[in-house]
């Protein structure tokens, strides 16, 4: 097989089919981005669960004067709950779960209260008496937040019992959704690549039909005849591949540590290596389904 002939065949044909061309690089490379757009959310919801579900804690939320009346008919918790319920966590039974905890009376919540909401006018509305009492728990394992949950849901004086992983699983069900709803995206994107690779490599054999008949009488093999056109899909794809993988790479550096991690200190974000070690998956895909199309398509042409 003569090489220079293969390549020459494919600098040609890149040549006549320019514009179509230029249109798989484009759709390859859009794909492939959202692809690893994709795969970038899927990483950092992991990054986050980890940290944040490490850190999440069960609050005790004492009855206040300000309670319904329904979870707390007693009123305001006594000092007598407060000790009952500190003497419980540090039982033999729930002692070997609760790393730690820690009490926050009704003006130490408030101080809290405005720390967090700083620039926020509510604090003008919002008094001590009105927050409640708290014990916050730290659990050795936080997976075992609903033991604290059952120990102390309709005791006396509590008005509830919350575990923050609750509200952690409701923030990233709907990141899990958006990281799906990208890569449905992604999948019609690369489903419209392959159809577009399959239709230009039809076009550049159809325009070098006589060539291929030529080929074909004189007892060229299919595979040699196949090989310029897979490589003319390949070469396309590889390109936007290419650009996908710098894409995702400036995504990283610039949105994700250069904004995202500067603006919200208090997570954890994916770096520039989780982003190379997608840049070479991207390249896998982009490359094994323009081969494939190319390879489906050319075959199709030949049997016809």
């Amino acid at each position: 097989m003569k090489l220079g002939y293969v390549f020459g065949e494919v600098a040609q044909g890149l040549k006549r089919n320019l514009s179509m061309v230029v249109s798989i690089v484009l759709v390859t490379f859009l794909s492939l981005t959202f692809v690893g757009t994709a795969a970038l959310l899927q990483l950092q919801i992991g990054e986050m669960k980890n940290y944040w579900y490490d850190r999440a804690q069960v609050a005790v939320y004492l009855c206040s004067s300000y309670s319904p009346a329904e979870a707390c008919p007693q009123g305001e918790a006594s000092a007598d709950v407060k000790t009952a319920i500190e003497a419980k966590l540090k039982d033999n039974t729930l002692s070997p779960y609760v790393e730690k905890y820690f009490f926050l009376d009704h003006n130490q919540a408030y101080a809290q209260f405005k720390q967090e909401f700083a620039n926020n006018s509510v604090t003008k509305y919002v008094t001590a008496d009105q927050l409640n009492e708290t014990f916050w728990v730290k659990l050795k394992n936080p997976a075992d937040g609903a033991i604290i949950t059952q120990s102390f849901s309709g005791v006396a004086g509590v008005e509830e019992v919350r575990d923050q992983r609750t509200y952690l699983d409701q923030i990233f069900s709907i990141l899990n959704a958006a990281s799906l709803a990208a890569v449905g995206i992604a999948s019609v994107m690369l489903f419209s690549a392959i159809l577009l690779i399959s239709t230009t490599i039809r076009q550049s054999a159809f325009s070098r039909r006589r060539e291929l008949g030529i080929m074909r009488l004189v007892g060229a093999s299919n595979f040699y005849i196949q090989l310029p056109f897979v490589i003319e899909g390949v070469v396309a794809a590889a390109i936007g591949s290419i650009l996908a993988g710098a894409a995702v790479l400036a995504i990283v550096q610039f949105f994700i540590q250069g904004y995202l991690a500067a603006a919200l200190p208090f997570t954890n974000f994916v770096g520039l290596s989780t982003g190379l070690v997608l840049v070479p998956i991207l390249f896998g895909i982009g490359v094994l389904l323009a081969g494939f199309a190319s390879i489906i398509a050319i075959k199709r042409y030949l049997r016809a």
